[in-house]
């Protein structure tokens, strides 16, 4: 069997919140996550904002300490790296942020700053970088005119190319994809799923490809990993999730997706009560506020239900055999 590209192991992450007149109480981002993802494999993760979907990806990148478990990539212990070694790491784990504006620095052309990372990982002589950098704007659907640009001369979709060039300066393995398309217009958010796509193809590369649209995760990802409140509470292959959902909460997310057939009727589940305080988390299921399964009861209220395998999937829902269809 082949070892996985990256292993993550009840990764825990705390903040602290209040201030010097506040007592202060830790936050609770990340509660025990554990998934492994292969090389050239997409594994897409979903779930409302607040559920820890973006705070996983920084902290796995080290771009936020980790407050427990582990992280291996390729072997290296994430975790434990610093100075150069970690700075070696660094440009085969990359990031597509979000908002391609605000990750874009507006005082440096285009090119430059796709050329930052070749040159401070010094990847290529000197009299070398335009050429690579051409070929990556080339790569991802823009011509050379595009070289010389600032971000406020670019449309959405361009400045997002340029981030996605960016990050492939470095040659890396791995990407964090934090919700690269959510902030752009369907038909090009199209364009840029395509073309990451046939970027994973080529290059065969991995993504944890963060989103809270399941239509934009299906076209993507191969397995599927459902969040709330800091844990994954679903993780199957994406067909598996989509067709037979185990969790109540996944089914909920599934029933406000729009359908494409107006003809075909479709029931919406409306999530009742709150969700918990994430400075007080619950001893159980943490979903049991909103839950709407016919077998909750005080078991429920009383352990934390652990992420097990039940059929093709593994659920974290002390009846998720018997989860209506």
């Amino acid at each position: 069997m082949t070892a996985p590209l990256l292993e993550v192991t009840d990764l825990v992450k705390r903040y602290e919140s209040g201030g010097p007149l506040r007592r202060r109480q830790p936050v609770h981002a990340l509660n025990g996550v554990s998934f492994a993802l292969t090389r050239g494999e997409t594994l897409g993760l979903v779930g409302e904002s607040g559920s820890g979907k973006s705070t996983l990806g920084r902290v796995v990148l080290r771009l936020a300490p980790a407050s427990a478990g582990s992280v291996r990539f390729e072997g290296q212990d994430v975790l434990a790296l610093g100075g150069k070694a970690l700075r070696s790491l660094r440009r085969h784990m990359q990031m597509i942020f979000q908002d391609p504006y605000s990750s874009l620095n507006p005082r440096m052309r285009a090119g430059t700053a796709v050329a930052e990372g070749i040159e401070v990982h010094r990847l290529a002589p000197k009299p070398e970088i335009p050429g690579r950098v051409a070929q990556l704007f080339d790569e991802v659907g823009l011509d050379a005119s595009y070289l010389t640009r600032y971000p406020h001369e670019l449309s959405g979709g361009q400045r997002q190319r340029v981030g996605i060039a960016r990050a492939l300066a470095v040659d890396p393995s791995f990407l964090v994809c934090d919700e690269p398309v959510s902030a752009l217009d369907v038909s090009v958010q199209a364009q840029v799923l395509n073309l990451l796509k046939r970027l994973q193809q080529n290059r065969k590369l991995s993504f944890l490809f963060i989103a809270h649209d399941l239509a934009v995760v299906r076209q993507l990802a191969h397995r599927v990993g459902v969040m709330y409140f800091g844990r994954i509470v679903e993780l199957a292959a994406t067909e598996d999730v989509i067709r037979n959902p185990r969790h109540p909460y996944t089914r909920a997310l599934l029933s406000a997706v729009p359908q494409p057939d107006p003809t075909r009727k479709q029931q919406r589940i409306v999530l009742a009560g709150e969700p918990p305080k994430p400075t007080a988390p619950p001893p159980g299921c943490p979903f049991f506020s909103r839950c709407f399964h016919p077998k909750r009861d005080a078991r429920c209220t009383a352990e934390l239900p652990p992420l097990r395998p039940v059929g093709p999937s593994l659920v974290a829902c002390h009846y998720a055999e018997s989860t209506p269809s």
